[in-house]
């Protein structure tokens, strides 16, 4: 079974998204942009999500966990609980 790992930030909007992605691409660490703004409890291991299979996230994160290049910077991505950032860390078959 395919499994990812992923990491990500929560946001309450796109543009706010789109403002830590800037950051993030200038430069500045995931895992520091993630402590800081994330409103997931994650935040505070730098947005890491651990490792999980298809189905165990919400669809559309789901999309892009299995999509994604490893290590590519994607978002925003819309769920129900608000705007991600997200990066896969790893993948597997």
């Amino acid at each position: 079974m395919a499994m990812a790992t992923a990491r990500h930030i929560l946001v309450d909007s796109e543009e706010e998204a789109q403002a830590l992605k800037q950051e993030i691409e200038q430069g500045k660490a995931f895992a520091e942009v993630a402590a800081e703004h994330s409103k997931c409890p994650s935040g505070r291991q730098g947005g890491d999500l651990g490792q999980f299979g298809p189905g165990m996230m919400v669809p559309e994160f789901d999309k892009v966990c299995f999509s994604a290049d490893v290590g590519s910077l994607e978002g925003p991505i819309k769920t129900q609980f608000g705007f991600h950032l997200l990066e896969v860390t790893d993948r597997t078959e």
